[in-house]
């Protein structure tokens, strides 16, 4: 009698014939082996092994062969995938008990949904830059007419008085802040205060003047078209001048950083506040100074190259994604044995199999997350950032075996192991990959 196991196997690998190309009758018996000479009985040489199959094939048939090596599609793909997404507790289960072989190989599945989801991710940023370019564009050309250049100035007058305003709210409620310390030095928060707001009031102006002389330019928009085509080398001599070391010309460099962008585009730029600002020009004015407020040479250096080549910080970035990706299966593999200490019959290959389907199912899901145009993007942002802790609540709770609240408290702990690590190797990947530039 053959197995439940067994015969539900049987049935999924056969679903394979609908999605594989059909084996073709043998009908060259008798033919000697290209590779020994041997009489060939079937498609495969009984002698050597090669296959008799003469190789000429199709494009398509080419292309479904390559998808077909890489991904190894067969029956067990539609058997994993809803168990993966609706299931997971079941199929970690599976994994745990041996029932293996009606499922797709976990690694297999991992491997697969890391590179989609790299590839996705990618194609997010391309697509993102590309985009943002065709605004400035568009922007800059924007600027060559009239009512193109008199929008805009109303736009920098408008974020202007946002800017002040917001600028006087902050200088005020430090100035009260300030005068609730009975000790405090009145005469000098008063002056902090006046420096601030004349520091606003000089912003505001200057905006405002940069609107008005933006208005009456004729040339607007070839500048902002020059201004493009040069903005990374702009931008990288901006940041290589930043003094670190001095709060004033910080906030000065800061905000020229911001101006280097496009015409008319400005950001809001808040520098140290008075305290901090004391303290550092405290610090660098000692002789030998202990360089507790570092002056970011190698920093500003390596971040200037990744503004200027953003093309190659992208290849190294997402050469180095993948392999980094892979050290989070034994830190949620880790983790999982943590949380799980006290039930010996676990061991952490158990571990790893069911770290691996939470890995599998956070990069599909995020790579469709990136594939998604943009007005369905931000609701399926929403809908992943809650779905992921249920699918890993719903593990445990399966897979597992834990009661309602200590999945929910093991979900918490491996939720924010999980979140921390991620965080720490992106960084990592990151800084990285600005000391290859």
């Amino acid at each position: 009698m053959v197995a439940g196991a067994d015969l539900e196997t049987a049935v999924a690998d056969s679903a394979a014939s609908f999605v594989g190309p059909k084996k073709k009758p043998f009908t060259h018996k008798g033919d000697p082996c290209k590779n020994c000479g041997t009489p060939l009985e079937g498609w495969y040489c009984y002698s050597c092994g090669q296959n008799a199959d003469t190789h000429h094939r199709s494009i398509l048939h080419l292309i479904w062969e390559a998808i077909e090596g890489m991904f190894h599609l067969d029956g067990r793909l539609a058997n994993t995938l809803p168990l993966l997404f609706f299931r997971p507790g079941k199929l970690a289960k599976d994994y745990m008990e041996g029932r293996i072989v009606r499922h797709v190989p976990p690694f297999r599945t991992f491997l697969v949904a890391l590179l989609l989801f790299i590839f996705a991710a990618e194609h997010a940023i391309h697509g993102i830059r590309h985009e943002q370019e065709l605004k400035e564009e568009k922007e800059a050309a924007a600027l060559a007419t009239p009512q193109g250049r008199e929008a805009k100035a109303d736009e920098i007058r408008k974020e202007a008085a946002a800017d002040r305003q917001e600028r006087l709210q902050s200088a005020a409620a430090e100035r009260d802040e300030g005068l609730k310390d009975a000790d405090a030095d009145k005469a000098k928060i008063a002056a902090d205060y006046a420096d601030d707001v004349k520091t606003a009031e000089a912003r505001y102006a200057q905006n405002i003047a940069e609107a008005d002389a933006l208005e009456k330019n004729a040339n607007a928009g070839a500048e902002a078209q020059a201004r493009l085509h040069s903005r990374g080398a702009d931008t990288a001599a901006q940041i290589r001048r930043l003094d670190f070391q001095s709060p004033d010309k910080l906030e000065a460099g800061a905000n020229k950083l911001a101006e280097a962008q496009i015409a008319g585009q400005h950001f809001n730029i808040v520098g140290p506040d008075a305290k901090t600002k004391a303290a550092i020009q405290a610090e660098a004015a000692k002789p030998g100074h202990s360089g507790k407020y570092y002056n970011g040479g190698w920093l500003k250096e390596r971040i200037a190259k990744a503004i200027e080549n953003p093309d190659y910080y992208a290849l190294v970035l997402f050469g180095w994604a993948h392999r980094l990706a892979v050290l989070l299966l034994p830190i949620i593999g880790l983790s999982l044995a943590f949380v799980y200490l006290n039930k010996r019959q676990y061991f952490i290959y158990d571990h790893l199999l069911v770290a691996t389907n939470l890995l599998s199912f956070s990069f599909l899901t995020w790579a469709l997350v990136f594939v998604l145009p943009g007005a369905l993007a931000a609701p399926a942002l929403a809908i992943v950032l809650l779905w992921t802790p249920i699918n890993l609540f719903q593990t445990l709770r399966g897979g597992y075996g834990s009661s309602v609240v200590g999945a929910l408290l093991k979900t918490l702990i491996v939720w924010w192991m999980t979140v921390i690590a991620f965080a720490s190797l992106l960084i990592a990947l990151m800084v990285f990959t600005l000391s290859q530039m």
